[in-house]
């Protein structure tokens, strides 16, 4: 499980930092479909193990046989503790690890990996195709070839525009020399713009984490069925709230900020009044489904707003995909500990405090944005001016010496110059 986790990270690193390389302006739309597949499968990989799960103890004492009745286990339970009781001393009541195996689970993991079977052969499929392997390396590969200006005038553009960083190095954004230069707001975004990822990959993790454990908890006591059903509602609300920010982001590119602000917003109201409707069923089923539809789409537009802001160098990519990741690993550690020690109701207290922990985040990421693109305004602003200053009085060419006039194009923060010679 750490070698799949550790493949996972890297796959969800590179994938992330190529799109924003690739797409750039565009890349909202794609990070929202790349997070769309990721809640696909969170919720569609709890329903292809579900026919497999036994639904009493999955193995037998040997002194049972195969038609004795798991639900023994549970009346013994109920007997000695009372029902719907928490069991503080449950090494009383052995759980059997030898015996008759009445589970089916492995059926499960081959149905997964063979649905993953398709993607490494697609990604072989295309390192072959662009000659990235050692017996196709007779030829260079295809994303590094210079395009034949003389052939395709009209794309003579390009060279003066990299759409992509073809096979470069991916972590070049890192290196030392990459980062010098750079205002302090250009370090404090990549900072708050990671720990708020952080918070809210953590909500997300400890909400599709314990919301069972608080579910089948006093005061609720709600159904094992019904309470297993909370994850898949919560899953099923992000995958469908990814997939209409993916038309939303294509067809009404409103500001970022606005849209994260009403998220950020949305995530605390429901908090909040979970907190007042602790008791009710029926209300707990509606926030679950609310709360995924706002925090789905949190990391893929503040990753695509994060990257825009510092022109797109690949660095904030980086951090927050490992703030996020971290954020998951870390708060469901703290949460789990709390309600271990204070009960179920903390774990909505903890939720809803880093939410507003957020939000506050998210409230000086917006000052520090403003400030950052006054002191490039006024950057870009002082190099022109040098530029007006240092170049000499043009002189307009005759018609006839047109042929040999030279022009030079070069890109600086986002903005053409065109210099004519």
């Amino acid at each position: 499980m750490g070698v799949a986790g550790a493949a996972m990270g890297v796959i969800d690193t590179i994938g992330n930092l190529q799109l924003v390389r690739l797409y750039q302006k565009d890349s909202a739309v794609f990070l929202q479909a790349l997070h769309f597949f990721i809640g696909l499968g969170a919720l569609v990989s709890p329903l292809v193990v579900d026919p497999f799960l036994a639904e009493d103890s999955c193995v037998l004492s040997s002194n049972w046989t195969a038609n004795s009745s798991g639900s023994d286990l549970e009346h013994l339970r109920n007997t000695l503790a009372g029902h719907g009781a928490t069991l503080h001393n449950t090494s009383l009541y052995p759980l059997y690890t030898k015996g008759v195996v009445v589970t089916r689970v492995s059926y499960a993991f081959w149905i997964m990996a063979v649905i993953n079977l398709p993607v490494p052969a697609a990604v072989l499929a295309l390192m072959f195709q662009e000659r990235l392997v050692r017996c196709c390396q007779s030829s260079p590969p295809l994303l590094s070839q210079k395009p034949d200006i003389s052939s395709h005038p009209a794309k003579e553009q390009q060279i003066f525009f990299p759409v992509s960083a073809g096979h470069g190095g991916l972590l070049d954004c890192c290196r030392p020399s990459n980062l010098q230069g750079h205002p302090a707001t250009f370090f404090i975004i990549h900072a708050l713009g990671g720990a708020i990822v952080f918070i809210t990959d953590g909500i997300i993790g400890c909400y599709a984490g314990f919301v069972y454990t608080y579910a089948v908890s006093p005061p609720l006591l709600m159904g094992y069925k019904a309470a297993g059903c909370l994850d898949s509602v919560f899953w099923a609300s992000i995958t469908a709230g990814r997939l209409c920010f993916i038309f939303f982001s294509y067809r009404y590119p409103a500001p970022a900020l606005v849209t994260e602000t009403f998220i950020s917003v949305g995530i605390i109201l429901v908090q909040l009044l979970l907190l007042i409707f602790y008791t009710s069923h029926v209300f707990l089923f509606i926030a679950s489904c609310v709360l995924g539809l706002c925090i789905s789409s949190v990391f893929p537009s503040m990753l695509a707003f994060t990257e825009d802001v510092l022109d797109y160098k690949g660095s904030a990519t980086i951090v927050l995909v490992t703030s996020a990741s971290t954020g998951e690993m870390l708060l469901q550690l703290l949460v789990g500990s709390v309600i271990h020690s204070k009960g179920s109701y903390s774990f909505l207290l903890c939720t809803t405090i880093t939410s507003f922990i957020g939000f506050c985040l998210f409230l000086l990421l917006l000052y520090t944005h403003r400030v950052h693109r006054n002191h490039q305004t006024g950057r870009s602003s002082q190099t022109q001016s040098q530029h007006r200053t240092a170049r000499p009085q043009a002189q307009t060419p005759a018609m006839e010496s047109w042929s040999q006039t030279k022009i030079y194009l070069f890109k600086y923060e986002n903005k053409v110059l065109i210099l004519v010679e």
